[in-house]
């Protein structure tokens, strides 16, 4: 049954879902759209020797950051860390293993992957060091570099309403890597702020449909600003 993708915890909806070695992705841009109780579950399982797929890490004492304070993570593949001192720390110090991905790129390895994509070719990044290593190819006198799609063990996702199946929807900037996340999960578990009756959330209005997710949580976020800025009074 539908009510059956519903459970009652951050900790609960991630049970039996979480072991070392495993690759999990995450939504969210920033601290903008990130889940942040499930985050905070994934650190409270113990789970070590993570994969982290994510546009970047957090902020040391939020979001993925979090992971990398007390060690779970063993490799990151991101786009940006430039707001993350412990991060930087550690990949300076050989601790963290790093694969940095055009933002663009991540976004559609996420989605091919979920689609069942294995790769596709893209110009971003041809004679760069995120390309070495990687096949090239030509296409109609251009080079091309091939790029893997992601399909991770477990994939965390923050969304604003669900309905008891999983459709969801999600809110302005929050929009953002969630969706894509959200579909390379072999497991999918999102946290929302409301879940709404069957037939509540228009077709049209549904962002990602629920066969994509298999687990939902209510929580309650505290959306902190990665950012603060001001005009003067």
């Amino acid at each position: 049954m539908a009510t059956d993708k519903v459970f009652s915890s951050a900790a609960k909806a991630l049970e039996g879902l979480t072991r070392d070695g495993i690759t999990v992705a995450v939504g969210g841009f920033g601290l903008c759209g990130i889940p942040e109780q499930l985050i905070l579950a994934l650190r409270d399982s113990g789970a070590k020797s993570l994969t982290c797929v994510s546009n970047n890490a957090g902020v040391d004492d939020w979001g993925l950051g979090l992971l990398l304070q007390t060690r779970q993570i063993r490799k990151m593949v991101s786009s940006y860390v430039g707001e993350n001192a412990e991060f930087e720390r550690q990949f300076m110090s050989g601790e963290l293993e790093l694969e940095f991905c055009p933002q663009g790129t991540l976004a559609e390895r996420l989605r091919a992957g979920g689609a069942g994509i294995p790769a596709f070719y893209t110009r971003t990044g041809v004679g760069t060091v995120v390309a070495e290593g990687k096949p090239y190819e030509m296409f109609d006198g251009e080079t091309f570099v091939m790029e893997r799609g992601i399909r991770a063990d477990l994939a965390l996702v923050k969304a604003w309403k669900a309905d008891p199946f999983g459709n969801l929807v999600f809110r302005k900037t929050a929009r953002n890597f969630n969706p894509m996340v959200a579909t390379s999960g072999k497991v999918t578990v999102a946290e929302v702020e409301e879940i709404v009756p069957l037939g509540a959330i228009d077709a049209d209005q549904v962002h990602t449909p629920g066969i994509f997710v298999d687990r939902i949580v209510v929580t309650r976020s505290e959306k902190r600003i990665e950012q603060r800025t001001v005009r003067p009074a």
